[in-house]
């Protein structure tokens, strides 16, 4: 085998993934996840929860408020993103509440 045909046959590498929760959309093809870790403390052994947000590219903007999404690392975009939005693996009940409500009409009052 040559060193071509070696380089050819190697498998892609794999991209780290993280599954998280959509926080903020307010900015333009730029999502905020919230990223749920958990990990034993070092002395007392007891489950910690620890979150860490990280800025992903959404090039639709398809992802809401509440999803659930899989973000994949990529390349950097800017100053902060180094994610790109994979799949919505869970659409929010919020999300399609506020999809039923036309833009600009009021929200119906319950009883």
């Amino acid at each position: 085998m040559t060193a071509t045909q070696q380089t050819a046959q190697a498998p892609a590498t794999r991209r780290n993934e993280k599954v998280g929760q959509v926080v903020s959309t307010k900015m333009q093809k730029t999502i905020v996840v919230a990223v749920e870790m958990r990990k034993a403390h070092a002395k007392y052994k007891k489950i910690m929860r620890t979150t860490k947000k990280f800025y992903a590219h959404d090039e639709q903007g398809s992802a809401r408020m509440g999803d659930m999404v899989r973000i994949r690392e990529t390349r950097p975009t800017s100053k902060l993103k180094r994610w790109a939005l994979e799949e919505i693996v869970r659409r929010s009940a919020l999300s399609q509440i506020e999809e039923a409500v036309l833009p600009g009409e009021a929200v119906p009052a319950e009883k």
